[in-house]
């Protein structure tokens, strides 16, 4: 798979591995009733994570020859719900800070990336199911994932970042301007997913709150 995208699938889902999964007692966040997350004016529904969350669960079972080879790929993603709520609330705020950057991609250039991600992977359905594989990128999300690996790209490019190195100092900037995002468009997360916090955390983190009890979990079952 080609380095960059990598390197970002790892930035954006880097919490992707858990064993102790948060589960609330209570249900809901009462400010933004049946809102996933918050972010500008746009609610995130649960339903509408609860989808994103099926399409990755029906492309794993397509993938997979039997029961235990989905229950196997079902382990291997554990935390998807919290996960996949980052990566949807990311990708917003990513939006803004390209916005404010006067940052954009073309059309042209997604399919470019495409097409040079199924080259090096040897070809497109390689290509998606390594996505699904190792980063439980949904074969219908292809594209918006090519889209935010150029913007992630350009955006670094833009303040001076250097994602590709090691040193929190060359990629400040980067976060720099995704925290000053994240900052204008308010971004709340119902508080069953954790709290947002890119300055720190990079993205979402589990909330530590009274009413939050922690349970073993080998899968994403009890995490919706």
């Amino acid at each position: 798979m080609h380095r960059r995208i990598s390197r970002r699938t790892a930035l954006v889902l880097s919490s992707a591995a858990v064993v102790a999964v948060p589960l609330l007692t209570a249900c809901g966040n009462e400010a933004h009733p049946g809102a996933a997350a918050v972010v500008g004016s746009e609610r995130i529904t649960v339903s509408q994570l609860q989808n994103r969350v099926n399409e990755v669960r029906e492309a794993q079972q397509a993938a997979t020859k039997d029961d235990q080879q989905y229950e196997q790929a079902i382990a291997k993603s554990g935390g998807l719900t919290r996960n996949t709520l980052s990566s949807m609330v990311f990708d917003r705020v990513l939006h803004r800070a390209a916005t404010d950057a006067g940052v954009t991609v073309t059309r042209k250039q997604i399919q470019g990336h495409e097409a040079e991600m199924a080259r090096q992977a040897g070809g497109v359905r390689q290509m998606r199911l390594a996505l699904l594989e190792q980063y439980n990128i949904a074969p219908e999300r292809v594209s918006e994932s090519a889209r935010t690996d150029l913007v992630v790209m350009a955006l670094a490019q833009q303040v001076g970042a250097n994602m590709q190195s090691q040193s929190e100092t060359d990629q400040a900037p980067f976060w720099k301007a995704l925290d000053q995002a994240s900052k204008e468009l308010n971004v709340d997360l119902n508080p069953r997913y954790g709290t947002w916090d890119i300055a720190r955390t990079h993205g979402r983190a589990d909330a530590k709150t009274p009413w939050v009890r922690q349970v073993t979990s080998t899968g994403d079952r009890q995490t919706t």
